[in-house]
């Protein structure tokens, strides 16, 4: 009889515990995206002029992707001047480049593709950022621009 009150309060602290792990509201994934946004334009690789940063899409208007949930989303290209003639050369220096701004800069968990290392079409960068349910995606061309980048927020409540 204890053992078994004890059980159903253990289930019910659980069950209370896992409810408090909820998602975060669009107008947090969206401060967060907007962030983003800003520390791209102020990073010192993509202030650059040469770069050509241009964003394409502001995350400041809600789209609607859902019974009364909306998501926000980030699009911008910038461009990396090609060093050398060899495009995978190329290709992994400018990935590296983004990967590097993903990781350190922005915060965002990639995952990594190792079937892309020495693909000379272009290359697909996919990373998370947990906990404001944003995901990214950059596609790395040997062409200009060079980086496509679409980061969007989970389908949220307001």
């Amino acid at each position: 009889m204890c053992s078994t009150r004890l059980l159903a309060i253990g289930l019910a602290l659980t069950v209370a515990a896992s409810g408090c792990a909820s998602s975060p509201s669009l107008k947090d994934a969206a401060a967060e995206l907007q962030k983003d946004t800003q520390r791209l334009e102020v990073d010192d690789v993509f202030k650059n002029p040469l770069k050509k940063l241009r964003i394409l899409q502001r995350p400041d208007k809600d789209i609607p992707c859902d019974k009364g949930k909306f998501m926000r989303v980030l699009r911008a290209t910038a461009d990396y001047e090609r060093k050398t003639s060899d495009v995978d050369s190329h290709l992994d220096l400018a990935q590296g480049l983004m990967e590097n701004t993903l990781s350190r800069i922005l915060g965002y968990e990639l995952e990594y593709d190792l079937s892309q290392a020495d693909v000379e079409e272009g290359r697909f960068i996919y990373g998370t950022k947990k906990g404001a349910e944003i995901k990214v995606s950059v596609f790395v061309s040997p062409d200009a621009p060079t980086w496509r980048l679409r980061a969007v927020t989970a389908c949220l409540s307001p």
